[in-house]
């Protein structure tokens, strides 16, 4: 490879490594916010309701998803890619305007909604980028899966600060706390966006497919007809749900004041988003450690071993008593402060070890052998994030009617199906298709 060539992929990689880190940030701003909305008068407490901010964000998915993928052929992944922030700084911006003092009833929660739709618009495009460019410029297979962990650690570092900004910013939350407190993360947001459309503009990026796929290049098939990545796009829609919901469930838990929920912390609303911060830390650290290992162990062999481990943790969460507490670190922004939590708790956020090297490794699975028909799997992979948005939506559903801790059998049943996935359905059995 020549050293021109060398310095290009650099620049390339560390620009996706940025974008990665914005996704995170815009994403998890929903679940902390999610804290405020539920407690406004007019949605009465209900944490389906608190979770409607971060299923818009990722319903986005659902509609942009297949155009993002189609257009990654037809205008680059550059370009994609700037689209991409600048719908996330309109995205941001509605969400600021939620905190309005003019706006009336439910005014701001239905602009806040329409703002993190808008959102998940942006990084459903952003996601489409980065993860098949680094699986590209890895060359696939080991190499490509250690990029985008590396990506990940990144994400899960914007991932664990950003609840604990916004739980910091919010302090103590009551029926008078409103959007307009949140307001100095949105315009951290927004600088960011403007500052990362610039530096894209500025930076030469070269699209990895450039001359391989064209607006021109002719598609015999389809992605879905590879049974591996139509297996792959079902266990991402679980594995995001699985993301999403253990932590963002686990928050408002850790926040609930009633006897449904822990009920015996100080604070709680903060502690809340430290111990959803812990989560991502968690996964830091997870995409950290695995990214190091990624050229020698195998994506099948860490999604099976990560995916048992995690079913371990859920099933003793489930059943251990919320009155059994223990002192855990927990990740305060700044340092590490030991802090009385429920044991179970404590399970779900050393989840976040299991769930870190997961995304990659299906996207891994899914997308190899794929050759010209990577682009249209991204874009099918993105449009199944919407599994963010749903499941945990679904959780908080069964964690009104039945309980939170009840309510974790819902990220059990998607580890379990991943975990068949890594172990039997990864399998490439129709490699008879030409991908050339």
């Amino acid at each position: 490879m020549s050293n021109q060539k060398q310095n290009g992929n650099i620049i390339a990689i560390v620009t996706m490594m940025f974008l990665y880190a914005m996704i995170a940030f815009v994403t998890n701003l929903a679940a902390p916010i999610g804290v405020v909305m539920k407690n406004d008068p007019e949605v009465g407490g209900s944490n389906m309701l608190a979770m409607l901010g971060n299923f818009m964000n990722f319903f986005a998915y659902l509609f942009m998803g297949i155009p993002a993928g189609k257009m990654l052929t037809r205008i680059g992944y550059k370009k994609t890619a700037m689209l991409g922030i600048l719908v996330g700084f309109i995205g941001v911006t509605v969400q600021w305007i939620s905190g309005f003092e003019t706006l009336q009833g439910y005014q701001d929660n239905a602009i806040y909604l329409l703002g993190a739709f808008v959102s998940g618009l942006s990084v459903c495009l952003l996601n489409t980028v980065v993860n098949p460019m680094l699986n590209l410029l890895g060359g696939g297979g080991n190499r490509g899966n250690q990029l985008n962990l590396m990506g990940g650690t990144l994400n899960s570092l914007s991932g664990t600060l950003t609840p604990m900004l916004v739980g910091a910013l919010i302090g103590e939350v009551t029926k008078d706390t409103d959007f307009v407190e949140i307001n100095l993360v949105l315009y951290i947001a927004m600088a960011v966006f403007a500052a990362a459309f610039i530096a894209l503009a500025l930076i030469p990026i070269k699209d990895p497919e450039i001359g391989r796929v064209t607006a021109a290049t002719k598609f015999e098939h389809s992605p879905w007809q590879f049974r591996h990545c139509l297996l792959g796009v079902i266990a991402i829609f679980l594995y995001v749900g699985v993301e999403v919901g253990i932590p963002g469930t686990l928050n408002f838990y850790i926040a609930d004041t009633t006897d449904k929920g822990a009920g015996l912390l100080a604070n709680a609303a903060a502690i809340g988003g430290f111990v959803a911060g812990t989560y991502w830390l968690l996964m830091l650290v997870g995409r950290l450690c695995s990214s190091f290992i990624a050229n020698k162990v195998s994506s099948k062999t860490m999604m099976i071993v990560t995916n048992g481990v995690g079913m371990i943790l859920i099933l003793l969460a489930i059943f251990i008593p919320k009155t059994v507490m223990t002192s855990m670190p927990l990740f305060t922004g700044s340092s590490f402060a030991m802090t009385e939590v429920p044991v179970s708790a404590m399970l779900l956020v050393l989840c976040g070890l299991c769930t870190s090297i997961m995304w990659a490794s299906i996207f891994n699975l899914a997308t190899e052998g794929l050759g010209k028909y990577t682009a249209q799997a991204s874009g099918i992979f993105m449009m199944m994030v919407v599994g963010g948005g749903v499941l945990p939506l679904i959780q908080n559903f069964i964690a009104d009617s039945t309980g939170y801790m009840i309510s974790y059998i819902v990220p059990l049943l998607a580890m379990g199906y991943m975990f068949w996935y890594a172990l039997v359905g990864s399998k490439n059995v129709n490699k008879d298709i030409p991908v050339d």
